[in-house]
């Protein structure tokens, strides 16, 4: 299996859950874990922190499915691509749940053909108009809950992600 790395953004957490998460990603790394935490601005009582980490192609998913027994942390995981495999990206808020998405070698969310069918389908059946099938497929519900944690508060590293829509 080919090495991959990608980053966990822990957005928000209550300070509760600070062992747990680590616990969480410890348990599938394989190593303990222990996380620079900082105040999250954007929510009261809450903590951020971000995490880099290496491993075979796949652990992203592993990483993601581990974090996401922590109910009321709100996250996102990315792996990057690979000469065998396609670089992902998972976020998670409480009240939407998962979302998972391809991404290409520039940061842009990939779409499946399969996928794709399935929105004009539900479009011409009526069932969902084709903008919102697509902003779905894309992740917009996601990227529009988590923007406001992505800032960094005073002294916190800044890093932009990409924004659809």
């Amino acid at each position: 299996m080919s090495g991959t790395r990608g980053i966990v953004w822990i957005h928000s957490a209550p300070a509760a859950l600070r062992p747990h998460l680590e616990w969480a990603l410890g348990a599938v790394l394989g190593a303990p874990v222990e996380l620079s935490w900082s105040e999250q601005p954007a929510e009261p009582r809450t903590l951020r922190a971000e995490y880099h980490w290496h491993g075979p192609a796949g652990r992203g998913a592993e990483l993601a499915s581990a974090l996401r027994r922590c109910v009321r942390a709100r996250f996102e995981v990315t792996e990057e691509p690979t000469a065998g495999t396609e670089g992902s990206r998972w976020a998670y808020t409480p009240r939407l749940g998962v979302f998972s998405a391809t991404i290409g070698v520039h940061g842009d969310v990939m779409i499946h053909e399969d996928r794709l069918k399935q929105a004009l389908l539900a479009d011409a059946l009526g069932q969902r108009p084709l903008g919102e099938g697509v902003a779905e497929l894309l992740g917009a519900a996601w990227d529009a809950e988590l923007e406001a944690f992505r800032y960094a508060g005073d002294g916190a590293p800044v890093r932009w992600l990409y924004q659809v829509g």
